[in-house]
């Protein structure tokens, strides 16, 4: 099951965001399989202001533990975590079949 981690960094967080991105980064390939996609969100000026990753886990539990122990998160650099599931219509430029069940 798919579930979207949306972050919004703290006003003053370019400085933690510098000091554990290496720490991030390894977190997410260490889990490369469950990812489906992850990404920086950037201002219109290109600073950096959040992130996205969409996860394949079982739980709304699991998806919150792994947003939880992200170094990003450990760390204090957001002002907001969203965890909510996720589910495809639209993936690498076409449409996904809905399963009927």
């Amino acid at each position: 099951m798919a579930y979207l981690i949306l972050t919004r960094d703290r006003a003053d967080g370019a400085a933690i965001r510098n000091a554990h991105r290496a720490e991030h980064y390894a977190y997410l390939q260490a889990s490369q399989h469950r990812l489906i996609a992850s990404g920086g969100i950037q201002d219109e000026d290109g600073r950096f202001v959040g992130g996205s990753i969409i996860l394949d886990v079982d739980t709304l539990t699991d998806a919150k533990a792994f947003a939880n122990g992200d170094p990003f998160s450990k760390a204090g650099l957001f002002d907001e975590v969203l965890v909510v599931r996720w589910i495809k219509a639209f993936f690498d430029g076409k449409q996904v079949p809905r399963d009927s069940g």
